[in-house]
């Protein structure tokens, strides 16, 4: 498997998790089992990834859209939420403050996690939480400068 193979596994298991497995079976028809498959780093599972439909229906359910932003990283492509979703801040100054906080809270996390020198599995994964949360908070920040640019 590839960088971009495994780098689209963690965010598809990031959605899944995001979703819930209960749930994400529901939505998809799926199996917990199947589910798991499309995100497992095992040699005979390198080549399942999860359906376009499947990822859509997750996308939907979800807080982010996981999958879809690991495919415009890989692509170098910016993408932005939907013009009626409503940002969860009042405008670019609380988008400011709350990044400062996520910021702050991401390298408490990678602090703790490199003290031993090793960044553990459930390390990285409360890391890729964090950058997730910043990266939200930055997409909310470009919908304010966006809204304020049109006015």
């Amino acid at each position: 498997m590839g960088n971009n193979g495994g780098y689209l596994k963690k965010h598809t298991e990031a959605l899944v998790k995001d979703v819930g497995f209960e749930a994400a079976c529901s939505l998809t028809g799926k199996s917990k089992a199947t589910l798991g498959r499309y995100y497992s780093s095992a040699p005979e599972h390198a080549d399942r990834f999860m359906p376009v439909d499947a990822v859509a229906a997750l996308e939907k359910a979800a807080r982010f859209p996981h999958v879809t932003s690991a495919l415009a990283d890989l692509r170098g492509v910016t993408i932005s939420y939907d013009e009626n979703t409503e940002p969860t801040t009042s405008g670019v100054n609380a988008n400011v403050v709350a990044l400062s906080q996520r910021f702050a809270s991401l390298m408490g996390e990678y602090n703790l996690s490199i003290a031993d020198g090793v960044i553990s599995i459930n390390e990285a994964k409360r890391l890729l939480r964090e950058t997730t949360e910043i990266q939200q908070v930055l997409l909310e920040m470009k919908l304010h400068l966006e809204d304020e640019a049109i006015t």
